[in-house]
């Protein structure tokens, strides 16, 4: 990876973001020393235009960034840091230094399950209940949806809502398998249903 750090006098930007949430954490700049350390140690560290010197986030008050992965930008000039965060980001206290919360968004977990499943799909792994589902065929994995939609309204109408989102939670499941049988994603359905939240989208 190719980076000008001579570009801004022997600095370079470095924003971090949570690789989770994918919430922005805090600007800081590095140096190539800085860089390097980080690339070493796993840890974020910084050169502090202040103190004129290398420092690693966390080193006094132990709210580490652990570092996932860094990319360049187009100009390499500067930097995106994915990390996961030990504790709040800054000093006053706060998750981000915008004063944020980086709280995880639930939704983001559909992906990950949409992975999982497609990984169960390509390996299929004796002992998994997907793997079973998949080996069953369309029709049963289409037949599954279908009973855990009946459940689902059977739990709306007469049951608790705790209930509702269990019975919810196995329909979506379900769906996911069945998607990934016909090479699809949950991303799929999520791109449709943005289309006709769009002014003028009409039923075809």
């Amino acid at each position: 990876m190719s980076i000008d750090f001579q570009k801004g006098g022997g600095l370079v930007p470095a924003i971090v973001q949570d690789a989770n949430t994918l919430r922005v954490l805090m600007l800081g700049y590095m140096n190539e020393e800085a860089y390097q350390k980080t690339l070493e140690t796993k840890r974020v560290t910084f050169w502090s235009r202040t103190r004129k010197t290398l420092w690693t986030k966390g080193e006094t008050s132990g709210n580490f960034l652990n570092v996932v992965d860094i990319k360049v930008d187009c100009d390499q000039d500067s930097l995106l840091v994915k990390a996961l965060p030990e504790g709040s980001v800054c000093h006053t206290g706060k998750d981000t230094c915008w004063g944020e919360e980086n709280k995880r968004n639930p939704l983001l977990f559909l992906s990950e399950l949409s992975d999982f499943i497609e990984t169960r799909h390509r390996e299929m792994p004796e002992g998994s209940y997907t793997t079973s589902l998949f080996k069953e065929g369309l029709n049963r994995m289409a037949q599954k949806v279908g009973e855990e939609a009946l459940e689902l309204v059977i739990e709306a109408t007469n049951g608790t809502n705790e209930r509702l989102v269990y019975e919810g939670s196995d329909m979506l499941y379900h769906l996911i398998v069945l998607l990934t049988s016909k090479g699809l994603r949950i991303e799929d359905m999520a791109a449709e249903l943005e289309q006709r939240h769009k002014p003028g989208w009409k039923k075809h």
